[in-house]
């Protein structure tokens, strides 16, 4: 691969549980007006059921945070929302094993991968919840 990663970016599609969405869904809201992107922004999607799907190729760069495309990887998780659009942590325990499942494959390729929130590099509340918090709670690294 030609890029060099250094950065893993986790992000929420700020849908509510109610919304069983994958890459497919968010390629079209990404290609379409008014972002005309040329392909999905994020390199994995975890669904509601914890399936992992591939968007777009790890060699190109994302579309998923600004000034940090060039040396990352956008993981977006399905949810993030409640029913009235609030953020909140609506990660279950499928996303989180394939979440965790993920972090150790890419920590794997690409070696002391940084681990960050969208929220953390931008004023957003995606994903939703503290990575940092999160990671802690699990020991990792």
């Amino acid at each position: 691969m030609s890029r060099d990663v250094n950065l893993l970016v986790v992000h929420c599609s700020a849908t509510p549980v109610t919304m069983d969405i994958g890459a497919k869904e968010i390629r079209e809201w990404h290609t379409s007006s008014p972002r005309n992107w040329s392909d999905i922004g994020y390199h994995y999607v975890i669904r509601l059921d914890g399936k992992l799907e591939k968007g777009r190729p790890l060699y190109k760069s994302g579309a998923h945070a600004r000034g940090y495309n060039k040396n990352s990887v956008g993981v977006c998780i399905v949810g993030g929302v409640d029913k009235n659009m609030k953020p909140e942590n609506t990660m279950n325990k499928e996303q989180e094993k394939t979440l965790v499942n993920l972090i150790v494959e890419l920590d794997w390729t690409f070696l002391d991968m940084e681990i960050k929130g969208h929220n953390e590099l931008s004023s957003k509340a995606c994903p939703s919840f503290d990575v940092q918090e999160w990671l802690d709670n699990l020991g990792y690294k």
